[in-house]
């Protein structure tokens, strides 16, 4: 079962990532539900050291994974990422932007709000 997706500003979820096409459920949203163990909701801005983290974790982000229709990851990619795996990141002095907007609410039960303000994705603006 699907939980209703709201934002950490209590708003509706935005879209995380279509390219690479991101979300438990594989609709570019960071939804949650019964099924998703692993709690994948924080829209995060990959990086570099934030990938590295993650690989020595156990969980390589980087490897494409054809099989299972996954891409691999690179730096700058959106993507729906586990809140405790994020939490152990933030911890280290690892942990990657956030797309609060496209960030669950349900995070909040994880993380708290500051650890996500304090990293907040802001978007570069454009010129002209």
């Amino acid at each position: 079962m699907k939980f209703k997706s709201r934002n950490v500003f209590g708003e509706p979820l935005v879209n995380c990532s279509s390219n690479p096409l991101t979300g438990f459920y594989r609709n570019g949203c960071c939804e949650s539900g019964d099924e998703d163990y692993g709690d994948h909701m924080v829209c995060a801005v990959m990086t570099a050291d934030f990938l590295n983290f993650s690989k020595s974790k156990g969980n390589d982000l980087s490897t494409p994974l054809p099989q299972y229709n996954f891409p691999g990851l690179n730096p700058g990619d959106r993507w729906c990422l586990c809140a405790p795996r994020w939490k152990e990141a933030y911890e280290a002095g690892m942990a990657p932007k956030v797309v609060l907007e496209a960030t669950n609410e349900l995070t909040l039960n994880i993380v708290s709000m500051e650890m996500l303000l304090e990293h907040a994705y802001k978007e570069k603006q454009k010129n002209g």
